[in-house]
């Protein structure tokens, strides 16, 4: 368990190898086949991911994770920041990553490669499905629906009862307190749509 591949070699990837590190993964290779870095910190970037040993998609664009998922080999690991509020009753798909001040509680359902950013909140009975991303501070009220590859920007909050459509984005604090269809954009207090 001492060695982990992360696809991707941004920011985003950085927060996750610091994860990853605090998870006991001595060893990080980086993979990123569009860059010209050839190190990140003490860590070698790669242009390509071997297909041996365990993988995390260490990018933020849920079409470009949903991609890869499907081409990869690897087998997906967790990660979780020790620093979480994690009921012991939550269900979470391979290859999601739960940031530091996650806040999530009982009989929450996580899909495969998602994104539970810094101090993101999820009350209980939640579903949160495949490629979704919550952004830091979110904040999500009891038995809230997210549909696949929806991003849910930084500080929204989402009333109890809501179901948010497939693939939609919420705009940085936006107050959402009506069901979303698939494929919308929101922004606004309360939230609006303004394109579908």
């Amino acid at each position: 368990m001492n060695k982990l591949s992360l696809y991707g070699a941004g920011g985003h990837a950085k927060v996750i190898a610091e994860i990853a590190e605090l998870n006991n993964y001595t060893e990080l290779v980086f993979c990123e086949d569009q860059t010209t870095k050839s190190r990140i910190w003490n860590y070698s970037v790669e242009p390509s991911i071997t297909d041996d040993g365990v993988c995390v998609l260490a990018i933020g664009s849920n079409a470009v994770r949903k991609r890869l998922a499907a081409s990869i080999k690897n087998t997906f690991v967790n990660l979780t920041h020790p620093k979480t509020q994690i009921s012991k009753r939550v269900t979470v798909g391979e290859g999601t990553v739960i940031m530091a001040g996650a806040s999530i509680n009982a009989d929450v359902k996580v899909g495969k490669h998602c994104i539970v950013n810094t101090n993101a909140s999820i009350d209980h009975d939640c579903i949160i499905e495949d490629f979704v991303h919550l952004s830091p501070n979110v904040a999500l009220g009891g038995t809230v629906f997210v549909g696949e590859g929806s991003h849910i920007g930084i500080g929204a909050c989402v009333i109890q009862g809501i179901k948010i459509g497939r693939w939609c984005t919420i705009g940085a604090g936006a107050v959402i307190i009506k069901d979303i269809p698939d494929g919308c954009v929101v922004v606004g207090n309360p939230g609006r749509i303004i394109k579908k």
